[in-house]
């Protein structure tokens, strides 16, 4: 599960980063503002893919989602982003946890057919 999230908020920290670039453009919003709020978002899909397998880390990566499609208020074209990557992010945590069990499974599969093949009071 953890690659598969740490893709996807791998791929938002670059469209966070062009999103800026499209952000700056608004007269509403001074460049310091756009970047400052960028930098952090960005900074935040790096830390939370570090985090992605403790306790409360997909919880986190779901507010972190919620707050990219939020950020189409600001920047119209991150609605449409910012719900292709909650797909994604879905994607990542549902499919990553079916192959986490699938690979447990084979691992427990393995260890069990060795210990089968193993010569007994050894």
């Amino acid at each position: 599960m953890r690659t598969l999230c740490a893709s996807t908020l791998i791929g938002e920290f670059f469209v966070i980063g062009f999103a800026g670039l499209v952000a700056m453009k608004s007269d509403d919003l001074s460049t310091a503002t756009v970047w400052t709020v960028c930098g952090i978002g960005m900074l935040l899909s790096v830390l939370l893919c570090g985090v992605i397998t403790r306790p409360g880390g997909v919880q986190l990566g779901w507010a972190f989602q919620i707050a990219l499609v939020l950020s189409g208020f600001f920047v119209p074209m991150m609605f449409i982003l910012g719900v292709v990557f909650a797909a994604l992010w879905w994607a990542s945590v549902h499919y990553g946890r079916v192959i986490d069990a699938a690979k447990a499974r084979w691992a427990a599969q393995a260890e069990a057919q060795e210990n089968a093949q193993a010569p007994a009071g050894g």
